[in-house]
């Protein structure tokens, strides 16, 4: 992102909360004020006291000026918090806006993105636009207000002196735009790093069993000593640059108050000032130094807060390939019947274009409550043509319906709410299994939870469990079996109770005997599914009303298991060959 347009997004993002930092930005202007009136009103009572002293001025000025004191301190308070509010403010703001984003697109930018780094960028980058529009914001009005007011009085008092003194803030700026380049470099390479360690440390407590499991643990902690080290060193150099450069900032900045008490004694044995003058000049020399120091600060702020919003940027300028049509046609489940029709269905991943299409020119017509499995050999595009159904990838248009309406014409809620869908990862939410299988209707009552519980035929198991349906599943439903898993999917989508239910080979860790069971129930009832079945479980899928056999993107084979035996082809040989398997076993 040029650096020109940086800006104008860093405004976009404070705009709604402007009334706020206006408030914040006018009570920094009174702070300044009053930080006027103060030493003008000690040279008002050190001149007076030269010509009259007595205790009752010395009380009067000494209670005015703690007043006015107490006063800046009050209204310094409430602009701080105003200010300080409005970055917190635009932290929520962005998290919920990036969180919101993130549900929009479709699961291929996950597979090219880490998750690691999208959950740094989403806390450790926001963090920092945070700092910036509250810290940096408060500082960079309130170095503004301070030369403003400051200046003019300074100069009232002594133009010469003035000058002398500010002589060396030019120097500070050199040195500031000599540092900025190498601190925003710095500064990405932190956040390049955070986002390492964060993706490393996501990845190995995601798969703690299987580091266990090949006994990978001194291999994974050598690996997180290296990422470690790398965050420490680049850490360490942008820490030893802000250690050199904030130091000789101040050493610049105070530099000025050496100067007026160097020229400023001659100066009043010459008569050109009095006492009663330099000691408001020292004092707004020393105003000064802090926001001129402070500047350095402000810079780094920026500095981090450039990157952290390109980082941010890259996120939210993504635009979602997979939404609604301008038309979208909506239908409501009352209308959906369940027939699917593919017309040359060809789909092409993003990052395989010299590879053939995962799906070429696929054809065919499931009707409404038939229930057809889908078998193939692996990469055959079972998977591929499970995830288009519900539009999980971007399928061009005129080539997939849904009762004879194409599904990029439908909208995305009405399309994926007719769809169950049970993908090859059962994964599970780290909450009770009660939970896990009412997720897609939060509302479901005990009776419709244990309903599908008993469908997917999990529901025996569950009353073994010593908390039962209230069971914590633990992370990705660790504390279950990999067939537990499945069937607690299964019956998520199940109480959905969608027209058309998916199985991408969700039942591969199920025994054949449970398998069979779970279609028997799917094929029965008052209102048949749609079910598209993929599996390895030649068994099972011989129930269904009819089988298309995949190969190389393609259907090659399509008819009921009877109907496949009599022909020659890979149905065949995948069920002799699975026969012959059995008959070893046995």
């Amino acid at each position: 992102m040029a650096r020109s347009s940086r800006f104008p997004r860093l405004m976009s993002y404070l705009r709604p909360h402007a009334k706020m930092a206006l408030q914040g930005v006018f009570a920094l202007m009174f702070v300044n004020a009053l930080s006027i009136v103060i030493p003008l009103e000690i040279r008002k009572a050190l001149g007076e006291l030269q010509v009259t002293f007595t205790l009752d001025r010395i009380i009067y000025h000494s209670g005015l000026v703690i007043v006015l004191a107490s006063i800046m301190w009050a209204i310094r308070l409430y602009s701080r918090m105003r200010l300080f509010g409005v970055g917190r403010q635009v932290e929520f703001d962005l998290k919920q806006r990036i969180f919101e984003h993130l549900l929009l697109l479709e699961p291929s930018y996950f597979s090219a993105n880490t998750i690691g780094d999208l959950i740094n960028r989403a806390t450790s980058d926001v963090d920092s636009i945070r700092r910036l529009m509250g810290f940096a914001l408060l500082s960079t009005a309130n170095i503004v207000f301070a030369y403003a007011f400051t200046l003019p009085a300074m100069f009232s008092l002594s133009l010469k002196l003035s000058l002398l003194a500010l002589s060396v803030y030019p120097l500070m700026l050199v040195v500031v735009n000599l540092f900025s380049n190498k601190l925003r470099e710095q500064q990405q390479e932190v956040q390049e790093s955070l986002s390492d360690l964060s993706e490393l440390i996501q990845e190995d407590l995601s798969g703690i069993a299987l580091v266990k499991i090949y006994a990978q643990e001194e291999n994974e902690r050598r690996a997180f000593d290296e990422v470690n080290e790398t965050l420490f060193d680049v850490s360490l150099r942008l820490a030893q640059t802000r250690t050199f450069l904030f130091p000789l900032l101040s050493v610049l900045a105070y530099g000025s108050t050496l100067i007026i008490l160097w020229f400023g004694g001659p100066a009043i044995q010459r008569g050109e000032i009095g006492i009663q003058d330099l000691i408001p000049l020292l004092i707004f020399v020393g105003q000064l130094a802090f926001p001129t120091a402070l500047m350095g600060f402000t810079i780094t702020a920026y500095q981090r807060g450039e990157v952290s919003l390109d980082r941010i940027e890259a996120i939210l300028s993504v635009t979602p390939k997979i939404k609604d049509a301008a038309d979208a046609v909506a239908l409501s489940p009352q209308q959906i019947k369940g027939e699917l029709t593919a017309r040359s269905l060809t789909y092409r991943h993003e990052s395989e274009d010299k590879t053939p299409p995962a799906l070429k020119e696929v054809n065919f017509t499931i009707k409404a409550g038939e229930t057809v499995a889908i078998v193939g050999e692996v990469g055959s595009g079972k998977s591929t043509l499970a995830n288009a159904i519900p539009r999980l990838l971007d399928i061009g248009p005129g080539q997939l319906f849904l009762d004879g309406i194409d599904i990029t014409r439908l909208r995305l809620r009405d399309l994926r709410g007719a769809i169950a869908y049970v993908p090859q990862e059962s994964f599970l939410f780290s909450s009770s299994i009660r939970e896990n299988i009412a997720y897609g209707v939060p509302w479901a009552s005990e009776e419709a939870i244990e309903h599908a519980a008993k469908e997917a035929q999990i529901h025996p198991e569950i009353l073994n469990f010593p908390q039962r349906y209230d069971t914590l599943v633990g992370e990705r439903g660790i504390t279950l079996s990999g067939g537990q898993r499945q069937r607690t999917a299964l019956a998520r989508a199940l109480i959905v109770d969608s027209q058309i239910l998916i199985l991408d080979d969700a039942l591969s860790s199920v025994d054949n005997q449970t398998a069979t069971q779970i279609l028997n129930n799917l094929s029965t009832g008052t209102r048949r599914k749609t079910v598209i079945f993929i599996s390895h479980q030649l068994s099972a899928a011989a129930l269904a009303d009819r089988i298309f056999v995949m190969s190389a993107g393609s259907i090659v084979q399509s008819g009921s298991h009877s109907e496949l035996l009599t022909q020659s082809g890979i149905y065949r040989d995948l069920w002799n060959q699975q026969e012959l398997v059995a008959a070893i076993e046995a």
